[in-house]
């Protein structure tokens, strides 16, 4: 899976499930002050993302650290790696 497609899938499932504005999802958006996800949505977003990539992110202690979307692209991107 590509870099690309990547981000257009969890920008798409982000955006539907929070209502989030597609221009404010730029890699540099914070997850909490930028994009105002809380800790709830926190696991709601795992849930989500497990959903769209199949994957388990859940198990990964890294998850924690995500703070960027461009985290977010990067961590799931090494998942993929992985399978």
């Amino acid at each position: 899976m590509t870099r690309e497609e990547i981000v257009k899938i969890t920008n798409d499932a982000l955006s539907k499930e929070f209502e989030l504005e597609p221009e404010a999802m730029t890699p540099d958006a914070n997850l909490f002050s930028d994009l105002g996800l809380d800790s709830l949505d926190a696991v709601d977003m795992v849930i989500v993302l497990e959903q769209a990539f199949k994957v388990k992110l859940r198990t990964k202690y890294e998850v924690g650290k995500i703070v960027t979307l461009n985290d977010l692209y990067s961590y799931i991107e090494s998942l993929s790696g992985e399978k």
